[in-house]
């Protein structure tokens, strides 16, 4: 008689690591979150006077929610004669991601190629969540699932809202607005343990809050990134130190 080759032992399950886990979870959150308000530009897009295809070619080529939505408030409200304003506002906005650009190199590493096919994926989402990991090796999975993430989500709902139109109504009454606000602020919530990043917080939202009645869109934007860039170059309130050490990049670079 045979005997079985089951020695009774369960089989043994494996596991991800847990900063793979927090990583893939706050990715998944955030995505959720954010793709869900892209079926109010998708509506806004088309109500603006846009196609449905061309509401969708922004999504697929510019990717970037705020530039997005400068963009085709400008068009909204000055027909064709304001395309050159609202080229302007969205590139403004878009100049943020530059900024993100310089934080994300060392996260992303490896060769200019993998460098280049990051780009489009450097947006405030992801530099938040991989931001936001104390590990490298989170970080990389951080950026990349949340930026891989929203850009299928966005571009899924951007055609869904195009498509309902005038049948989703005003969609701030769902509150897919407050939702990507919320995620935010839960990324952001467990960094304001020191005084540096709440001073920067508190003097980014007054310098953003006091521009934007007075400037185009897009300024208050950059003007609050100055802040931030102007405390972390000079280290203002803060302590000598790095999330991710130079020997902790060199030992997970692949």
């Amino acid at each position: 008689m045979a005997r079985s080759s089951s020695s009774g032992r369960r089989p043994r399950v494996e596991t991800a690591d847990p900063e793979t886990s927090s990583a893939i979870r706050a990715s998944v959150g955030v995505a959720l979150a954010v793709s869900a308000y892209g079926i109010s530009f998708g509506a806004l897009a088309v109500a603006s006077g846009l196609d449905v295809w061309q509401a969708c070619v922004l999504s697929l080529l510019m990717f970037s929610g705020g530039s997005q939505f400068a963009l085709i408030g400008v068009l909204a409200s000055g027909g064709g004669g304001a395309g050159p304003a609202a080229i302007a506002s969205a590139a403004l906005l878009g100049l943020r991601n530059t900024l993100y650009s310089v934080r994300m190199g060392p996260i992303v590493g490896g060769p200019w190629w993998r460098r280049m096919l990051a780009a489009p994926f450097t947006i405030d989402e992801s530099t938040a969540v991989a931001t936001a990991q104390p590990t490298l090796r989170g970080q990389r999975i951080g950026f990349w699932a949340t930026g891989l993430g929203i850009y299928l989500g966005w571009n899924l709902t951007t055609l869904a809202g195009a498509l309902l139109g005038d049948l989703v109504g005003d969609v701030r009454q769902y509150g897919l607005d407050a939702a990507a606000a919320a995620a935010f602020l839960g990324l952001l919530w467990p960094r304001l343990r020191t005084l540096q990043p709440v001073a920067v917080a508190i003097a980014a939202a007054v310098v953003a809050a006091a521009l934007v009645p007075a400037v185009p869109p897009g300024i208050p934007v950059l003007a609050a990134a100055a802040v931030a860039i102007v405390v972390g170059v000079t280290n203002l309130l803060g302590r000598r130190t790095a999330v991710v050490t130079v020997d902790e990049m060199a030992r997970e670079e692949p």
